[in-house]
């Protein structure tokens, strides 16, 4: 019990160091961030750790599934776990999304990769009975769907698909793979109905199996997921897109005034 008179005894708390995994990960970490070890180069494993720290293998595991779940390092079956740079795209809200962006021809993704390579794969585009929840935001039973898959610096960063109302868009280049300059939204408005108004909604969750095969998730890897509507002047819904984003891989930046 300490007293009135017991000025010598402290009662603040002893800070506690952070566990050795942690202590592990945040030396690898220094090493990565100072360009001691650069983008492909290989980690020391797990028997490497285990030896120079005199820890179990589940600990030296933890260790390196923090720089993992970081997004700074990348395991290969078989082969180790290797350092993974890469510099996060910055996503505009609204710069992305302009008339100014679309209208002159120019393609979203150029605001978002700002200069570095991407790509297109696995594009798809049917005609699909529309879901309860598509048919509600579109006003329409039956929708034309394309679901791409986007690469930046040769790494996949997003699935998006994307549902037009059939009867709006029918015969038109957005039921085509290559949809021409300035995409889906140039030929909106070559039909007359340009947006004019967007609304997302963001949310965060873990990905399914078929979300991490694509996107080539590390484990415990969280994906951002977009929904956006785009609205003619008249409030006409045209577009629901659905994009999953790769948490890692994404800055999300959004201007309005106060």
């Amino acid at each position: 019990m300490v007293t009135e008179g017991d000025h010598n005894v402290s009662e603040s708390p002893v800070p506690h160091e952070p566990p050795i995994y942690r202590r592990i990960a945040d030396g690898l970490r220094a090493r990565i961030l100072s360009g001691e070890l650069r983008d492909g180069d290989r980690l020391p494993g797990e028997n490497a750790l285990m030896a120079e720290h005199a820890i179990a293998r589940a600990t030296a595991r933890q260790a390196l599934a923090v720089l993992i779940n970081e997004g700074l390092a990348v395991p290969r079956r078989g082969s180790g776990v290797y350092v993974r740079l890469f510099k996060p795209i910055r996503r505009h809200g609204s710069r992305r999304l302009s008339r100014e962006q679309w209208g002159q021809g120019r393609a979203i993704w150029d605001a978002d990769a700002r200069g570095r390579p991407f790509t297109v794969d696995r594009v798809e585009v049917v005609l699909e009975r529309a879901t309860e929840e598509v048919a509600g935001v579109l006003e329409s039973g039956e929708v034309w769907v394309r679901r791409r898959r986007y690469s930046v610096d040769s790494r996949p960063v997003q699935l998006a698909t994307s549902y037009f109302p059939a009867r709006l868009v029918e015969g038109s280049a957005i039921t085509l793979p290559d949809t021409g300059p300035g995409g889906v939204y140039a030929r909106l408005g070559d039909l007359g109905m340009p947006p004019a108004h967007f609304t997302e909604e963001v949310r965060a969750r873990m990905p399914g199996p078929r979300e991490t095969g694509l996107l080539d998730l590390p484990g415990g890897t969280p994906i951002i997921v977009i929904s956006r509507t785009a609205y003619t002047s008249g409030g006409l819904p045209v577009e629901l897109n659905e994009m999953v984003l790769d948490s890692a891989a994404y800055v999300l930046q959004y201007d309005f005034d106060a």
